[in-house]
């Protein structure tokens, strides 16, 4: 949380976790939104509004349109829907302060971020990868990297460690 969490302006950095499959990119974002929703009051983070697109039911886990996996009591979640629509829908009908979402990677996802972050919300996201080297030499994610608008790439190691491998303050780490 200490590279995701803005406390001074009571947000979150615009933020990409990436890692390849199975290092738990799914579990740490789970675990990132019910923080930003919830707040964390032992460090002065107060809960914001989180939009969260499931298009695959991973990280909610609905059930009868309720969440089986606690994702804090400021979210909303969208399932069953593309990346790209749901973020656009969160937009212009929930209010979110923040938007996060699983797997990122097509065109649509990549516009509807850009049309979230340029419209004043704030973005969490996951992506495969293992360097930021892979995202500037993927023709899709790399528009992300192009457009200055992550503040933050995360990478999980393969002993699960968390490093911060780009901060848009610093550059490449």
């Amino acid at each position: 949380m200490p590279y995701i969490l803005n406390i001074k302006e009571n947000t979150i950095y615009n933020t990409v976790i990436l890692s390849p499959p199975g290092r738990g990119k799914t579990t740490l974002l789970r675990d990132s939104i019910r923080s930003i929703s919830n707040g964390k009051k032992e460090i002065g983070f107060k809960g914001i509004n989180v939009g969260v697109v499931d298009e695959r039911g991973e990280i909610a886990a609905m059930y009868k349109g309720i969440p089986q996996n606690d994702l804090g009591e400021r979210t909303d979640v969208l399932d069953n829907i593309s990346k790209g629509l749901g973020m656009t829908m969160l937009v212009r009908s929930m209010s979110p302060n923040v938007i996060a979402a699983d797997e990122i990677g097509t065109k649509e996802d990549i516009d509807a971020i850009n049309y979230a972050i340029t419209s004043g919300i704030k973005g969490i996201f996951t992506a495969h990868g293992e360097s930021l080297e892979d995202i500037t030499l993927n023709p899709i994610l790399n528009k992300l990297y192009d457009l200055g608008i992550m503040e933050k790439i995360l990478l999980i190691e393969k002993d699960r460690s968390i490093k911060l491998i780009y901060s848009k303050e610093k550059g490449k780490n």
